[in-house]
């Protein structure tokens, strides 16, 4: 079960990676299965040591974030989503 844990984790901070350009970012684990984030390795921690869905949390917060592409077919059928009042 620690590999699919450490696979989420590392999975996070490689699209902060991506978002931020910045490939120095280092991930580690504690012996108490606590997860934290440093700008490089063996530089200072960015956070207090985390669980991993807090940890996965705080790294997604980070950097710019993704813009969720919408196609106009999307737009229109959230359009029919929305019902108008009756009488209107």
């Amino acid at each position: 079960m620690a590999s699919s844990r450490s696979t989420r984790a590392s999975a996070a901070v490689d699209r902060l990676k991506r978002r931020t350009g910045n490939a120095g970012y280092s991930m580690a684990r504690t012996g108490d299965g606590l997860f934290f984030l440093a700008e490089s390795p063996g530089a200072p921690a960015l956070n207090a040591p985390l669980e991993l869905d807090d940890f996965v949390a705080f790294v997604n917060g980070l950097g710019p974030q993704e813009v969720k592409r919408i196609s106009k077919n999307d737009v229109e059928f959230e359009k029919q989503l929305v019902r108008k009042k009756p009488g209107v």
